[in-house]
Parts: structure tokens; C-alpha cells; sequence
């Protein structure tokens, strides 16, 4: 039977029978020889307004019949507000077919559900009429009235102005820690930077510790040994005592402790002179002469030259005091330039990582986009802010606008309220740079003839020049809204002065939607700067939501 019931939607859809109707169908297949019987009842026939009462329609058959039920506003007066699914009986050999559906009516009276009518096969059958009595809800009298509540003003919702914001501090922040880690921070001392920073005389003293720790004697490298215990007294020399030590050759080196002997600037013995030129000979031997001199000579070198480093320290004048703030001065201005520099270094890294950021948000975002994130832009909070859909005016309008709108409805004169009820919702004005108006005209004596809603959007722009607006130029088109409606859309281009009353203008568009129905007019008018590109998305977003009752 499943099979079957397919087939026969297949076939109902290949002819082009609606969804809706389909619904309405339900197939059961008995023998030629049919018996049906109608029933229908209702749960109650007294209810309250607005109450619900259950409407039921039985069908009796034992054939194979289609029976087709009611479908849409056939219950009138009452109205139908949903309409169950079938339940199915099966008794004997005999189906027994439930259909319910909820109806209601707000007026209160003495209501008729109109008969119903039943197709079963080829057959048509009625149902019979119901009364339904609709009463009204009883008013407690004895409480007093309270006075209708003030508009309460709604919080405004930030917009996600703080999200850009903890992106920005987050960015800062890695920049920050990449600066301090690198370059702020104090690092720990390697093994030769500990060393670079002792006094020269420990510096002279550690190294010949070292020299021992050496494996040089051991291996007879007599070259590698000498080298390196005449590099530790020439570098304490070169430190303390004469500043090119290190580069002079042996008998410059010791003419030169000799002048500074003679002028009493180094307090040295002939006798400590005499064993450093012996030593410095010995190893120049040794370095270019290929000498190999005894192993225990090389130690008794190593000593004479431990003594020697104290000699020299001894030998040292004591820096007088102007020395000692001179040195301090020094060094006070090498800190202060090692602090500049890391300054210097800390903008440069910062303006060049921060460039790198903002360029890469502009290459993928755009420049105007960055720029308007950072410092901020009304539109675009407008326009990425929470958005608000609501309906507006009666027959009212439903429209999605990034605020809700707010009741402007202006006092007409006695005259013109005669003659038309206006109610009228808007956001800005033409000093905001951004406008959105919704309006709605009723007029009381008009005739049914069709109304003329260019002439209406005539009287809207005449609105735009009382305030100021200029050069307005003009397009028009026909414009459905998303569910169907149809209207007029006309729009352009206009020039408003940038503050009242002033001769500097601005160029600005605008965009009025109008829709009429009997004795209706119904208006949308958003105005906005021309290069306000995110008022152009506002629009095509706000025009994307307008819906109105469709035309019957």
C-alpha cells in the first residue's frame, strides 16, 4: 500500500498539484463496493474570546477511496489557526479517518461553523452546522485603573568596538614581552662574559689556573703553552700598564717598562724587568725558533710569571681621586649609552612590528577598514553592532534596522488630520549623515481610486529641500520586497549643507521606498553620506528585510 500511495504522489506532483494541497490529501484503497459516513463535533460550544476549541471531522469508509478534508479559512467566521494530522482506526475491515482541527474568534457573539464539505471517491458530503457562542472576558471592575507606562529608554548594546580593542592590547602585549625577552631582560652571564667582567688582575690570575688545567706540558706542546702564559702577562700589561702590549714585539715592549721605570709611573725592579724580557725571549724562541726548552723550565716560567702579575700589581700607583670619578663618570655614561641604545632599539622593533601588523590587516582588510577599526567609525558600529527587526505603523511594516526606531510622529494641523492619520518612526536626521524614516499615511475620505504614490514621494522630497537639501536628482524603478510586495523605489543624489544654516555642503544619497494600498501610503526613506561605504551595506541590508502584506 506504501508503494502505491507514492506512485499516486509522484503523480499528483508530475501534474502539478501543490504541497499544500498534497497535505490535504490521504489514500486508502478498499474494494468498488464503498460504504461512508460524516461526523463532526466540537469539544465545546461556549468558549471566551481568543479561547480554542477543537473542531472534529470522522470519516467512516471501506473502500478504496480518496478522501479529501477541508483545507485553509473554510470555517468561517471562526477562524482556523491549525489545522492536526490524520489519525488512522482500522476496526474490522472498515477505516475510521480523525481529523481535527483549532479554531477561535476574538469578537464575541453568536458564531455558525458553516457545513464542510467531504470529497470521499467520487462522493461529496457535507457536515452539519455548529453554533458556537463567544463570550466576553469578565472585567474585574473593582481594581482601579493604572495609567499607561512611560517609554522606558533601552540600554544601548556596545558594539564589538572591545574586540578590536583586546586583538590591538594582545598584539602590544606579544610586542612588549618580545622586547623585554630579547632585549630588556637580564639575561644570564655566560661562563666568558663572567670572566670579561672581573678585574683585570683576577682575570690574569684565572687564566694561569686554567693554563694548568691545560694538558699542553703533558703533551710537549711547548708552542700552544708559551703562547698563551705570554698572552696573560702582555694582556694585564696591556690592561694596566702600557695599552699596546699586545701588538709591540719583545724589546719594544721592555723598552717601553723601562721609560715608565725611569719616569716613575711603574714602580718595577730591574730584577722583575730582567725575568719577563728572559721569559719573553724564551717564548719567542719557542713560538719562531722551533726551541724546545725543559718541561720544568716552562713550569718555573709559569710561576715567575704568577709573581710578576703581583709585582706589577704592586708597582701600580694608586688612582688618585679625580681618576676614580673620572672612571665613574665613565662608566656612568656607558650605561646611560647602553640605555639609549636599548631605547632606540625597543621604537625601532615596535614602529616596524607594529607597520608589519597594520600592513598585513590592510592588505587583507583594506587601509580603510584597519584605519576605521582603530580609531573608530559611527557606521560601522552601526553596521556591525546588533541589529534589530520589528514591525512599524498599521498595516505595519516589518523591517530590520541596526536601532530601533523611535516614534516621530509630528502634530498635524487640524486641517490635514481631517483628512489623514500619519504615524511615523525614525533614527537620525539629515545632520546625523545617516537617516532612516519609516511612515505611514492613512487617508480617511479618499475614494477607491488608486492612489498616486509618486506624487506622495514628491511631497517626501519637498520634505528634504524645507531641510536644506539641494541639486536633488533623481532615479526610479520598480522595486518587490522579499516577500512579494511591489512598490516604487526612487533614489539619487542630493547636496546638504555639512552643519544648518551653512553654505559648506556635502554630497549625500538617499532612497525612499513607497507602497500604497486602499486608502494607505506607506514610505521608507534612508538618506546617508556618498562615500560612506558602510551606510551602502546598511541599505542593501535594511532593503533586503522591508516586508509588507502581500496584495490579495
Amino acid at each position: 500500500m506504501i508503494n502505491e500511495l507514492r506512485f499516486i504522489n509522484r503523480k499528483c506532483s508530475i501534474f502539478g498539484l501543490p504541497s499544500l494541497v498534497l497535505s490535504s490529501f490521504f489514500f486508502f484503497l478498499f474494494s468498488s463496493l464503498s460504504f461512508s459516513q460524516v461526523k463532526s463535533t466540537i469539544d465545546s460550544t461556549s468558549i471566551k474570546i481568543g479561547e480554542q476549541i477543537t473542531y472534529h471531522i470522522q470519516v467512516e469508509t471501506d473502500s478504496t477511496n480518496l478522501v479529501v478534508f477541508p483545507e485553509g479559512q473554510t470555517f468561517a467566521p471562526l477562524e482556523m489557526i491549525e489545522s492536526y494530522d490524520i489519525d488512522t482506526l482500522k476496526h474490522q475491515d472498515k477505516y475510521n479517518l480523525i481529523k481535527k482541527y483549532g479554531l477561535t474568534q476574538f469578537d464575541s457573539g453568536a458564531y455558525t461553523i458553516p457545513r464542510q464539505k467531504i470529497i470521499i471517491g467520487d462522493k461529496t458530503f457535507f457536515t452539519d452546522s455548529l453554533k458556537v457562542e463567544v463570550n466576553n472576558i469578565a472585567i474585574d471592575s473593582t481594581q482601579g485603573l493604572y495609567d499607561i507606562k512611560p517609554i522606558i529608554a533601552v540600554k544601548k548594546t556596545g558594539s564589538n568596538w572591545w574586540k578590536y580593542l583586546l586583538i590591538i592590547l594582545l598584539i602590544l602585549g606579544i610586542i612588549a614581552y618580545t622586547l623585554y625577552w630579547f632585549i630588556w631582560r637580564k639575561k644570564p652571564l655566560t661562563e666568558e662574559e663572567e670572566i670579561a667582567l672581573l678585574p683585570p688582575y683576577d682575570r690574569a690570575k684565572l687564566a694561569l689556573k686554567k693554563l694548568d688545567e691545560s694538558h699542553y706540558l703533558e703533551h710537549e706542546n711547548l708552542k700552544d703553552y708559551y703562547s698563551e702564559l705570554t698572552f696573560i702577562i702582555r694582556k694585564y700589561l696591556d690592561e694596566k700598564v702600557y695599552d699596546r702590549a699586545l701588538e709591540s714585539t719583545t724589546n719594544e715592549l721592555i723598552e717601553r717598562l723601562l721609560l715608565l721605570k725611569e719616569g716613575n709611573q711603574v714602580d718595577l725592579s730591574d730584577q722583575d724587568i730582567k725575568n719577563l724580557e728572559s721569559i719573553l725571549q724564551r717564548a719567542d724562541l719557542v713560538k719562531f725558533a722551533k726551541s724546545a726548552p725543559d718541561i720544568e723550565l716552562a713550569k718555573i716560567d709559569r710561576n715567575t710569571i704568577d709573581v710578576e702579575i703581583d709585582h706589577v700589581k704592586e708597582a701600580l700607583p694608586e688612582p688618585t681621586e679625580e681618576e676614580k670619578l673620572l672612571d665613574e663618570k665613565y662608566r656612568e655614561e656607558q650605561e646611560r649609552k647602553k640605555k639609549r641604545k636599548k631605547v632606540w632599539l625597543t621604537a625601532a622593533i615596535s614602529v616596524f612590528l607594529l607597520l608589519v601588523t597594520l600592513t598585513g590587516f590592510s592588505i587583507k582588510y583594506g587601509f580603510t577598514y584597519v584605519k576605521d577599526t582603530i580609531i573608530g567609525h559611527d557606521s560601522k558600529e552601526l553596521l556591525e553592532g546588533q541589529w534589530v527587526t520589528s514591525q512599524y505603523g498599521f498595516p505595519p511594516i516589518t523591517i530590520t534596522t541596526p536601532k530601533v526606531l523611535k516614534r516621530t510622529t509630528p502634530e498635524l494641523p487640524e486641517q490635514l488630520a481631517q483628512q489623514m492619520e500619519l504615524t511615523q518612526f525614525a533614527y537620525g536626521s539629515l545632520i546625523d549623515k545617516f537617516q532612516i524614516t519609516v511612515a505611514t499615511t492613512k487617508l480617511k475620505n479618499a475614494d477607491k481610486q488608486k492612489i498616486d504614490i509618486q506624487q506622495a514621494i514628491d511631497g517626501s522630497l519637498k520634505m528634504f529641500e524645507t531641510a536644506g537639501a539641494q541639486n536633488i536628482i533623481t532615479k526610479k524603478e520598480k522595486h518587490i520586497t522579499p516577500n512579494g510586495a511591489e512598490g516604487l523605489k526612487v533614489y539619487g543624489t542630493m547636496d546638504v549643507p555639512v552643519i544648518p544654516n551653512s553654505d559648506k555642503i556635502e554630497k549625500g544619497k538617499y532612497m525612499i521606498l513607497g507602497f500604497t494600498a486602499e486608502n494607505v501610503i506607506q514610505q521608507i526613506m534612508i538618506f546617508h553620506k556618498e562615500t560612506d561605504t558602510y551606510a551602502e551595506q546598511m541599505v542593501g541590508r535594511i532593503l533586503n528585510s522591508v516586508e509588507l502584506k502581500e496584495a490579495e
